[in-house]
């Protein structure tokens, strides 16, 4: 799934690919991506013709900000790809969507996994009666920057565990199982730890490290692991798997430590640490 540095790398690319141009035809395949409505070709009806003013973002979701006073916001799920094609291009399997920009050129929007990618149109004003999650979200780690000491204030008032601090949109939006586990062995705490319990130095270091990891991970253009890694615009792999210390890599040596590596359960998840130097 991704987390906010992918998210952020489409944005990026999309406002830099698609801002400027107007929508000639838009076709949805079905109906899945869809699921607040009961008629694809009015959906399509409300893009056609209009402008993309910009791209913005709000956690996860995309948020393409239309001359018609209205969003079409994209959220990606699990598995959802934005691809940047040509019309002559052959159209991939599990294709949710084609955009088609006067200018020529098409966005395509595909689910390969069905992995519960949504679209949706709605007017600006209503955006958050439309998607009430973003009247109760924490604070964009890249967006919203912030003091140790406003993070400090974060943590003390939550009695969570750090895995579950980190990942949970109310108290931080963006970070999923990937960014979580290398910010908590960036920083060298357990995942069990609790929130409201840290030293002063730990809440410095764990800050530190949310900051970081999240903006590197953006340098390097997302994260691309698993069976149906995450692309670009472009169909491109990100570059942060080359540096993961944690995610991913059970069985292998700590780079800080040369302790293991382990996988282990959370929450019902899996989490991977170092026991060695994680504490």
């Amino acid at each position: 799934m991704a987390e906010l540095p992918e998210i952020e790398t489409l944005r990026h690319d999309l406002e830099r690919e698609v801002a400027g141009k107007r929508i000639k035809s838009v076709e949805f395949t079905g109906m899945k991506s869809l699921a607040r409505y009961q008629n694809r070709k009015q959906v399509a009806a409300r893009l056609e013709g209009v402008k993309v003013m910009a791209v913005k973002r709000r956690g996860l979701l995309l948020l393409f900000k239309l001359d018609s006073n209205e969003y079409l916001i994209v959220d990606a799920g699990a598995s959802g790809h934005l691809v940047r094609a040509a019309a002559k291009d052959a159209v991939p399997p599990h294709t949710q969507a084609v955009i088609t920009f006067t200018q020529g050129g098409q966005l395509r929007v595909v689910d390969p996994s069905e992995g519960g990618l949504q679209m949706a149109v709605v007017e600006i004003p209503q955006l958050v009666e439309e998607f009430p999650e973003l009247a109760d979200h924490g604070p964009d780690p890249v967006d919203d920057p912030m003091s140790w000491l406003a993070f400090a204030d974060i943590l003390r008032r939550h009695q969570l565990k750090l895995k579950t601090f980190l990942t949970d949109p109310t108290v931080i939006l963006g970070i999923g199982p990937i960014y979580s586990d290398e910010i908590l062995w960036d920083a060298g705490l357990r995942a069990d730890r609790i929130s409201n319990a840290l030293s002063s130095q730990e809440i410095r270091r764990l800050y530190r490290s949310v900051v970081e990891t999240m903006h590197d991970a953006i340098k390097h253009r997302g994260t691309s692991v698993g069976d149906d890694p995450w692309t670009d615009l472009a169909g491109k792999p990100g570059g942060f798997q080359e540096l993961l210390n944690a995610y991913g890599r059970d069985g292998l040596a700590c780079k800080r430590c040369r302790g293991v590596i382990i996988k282990k359960k959370f929450g019902g998840k899996v989490t991977y640490c170092c026991d060695d130097c994680q504490v």
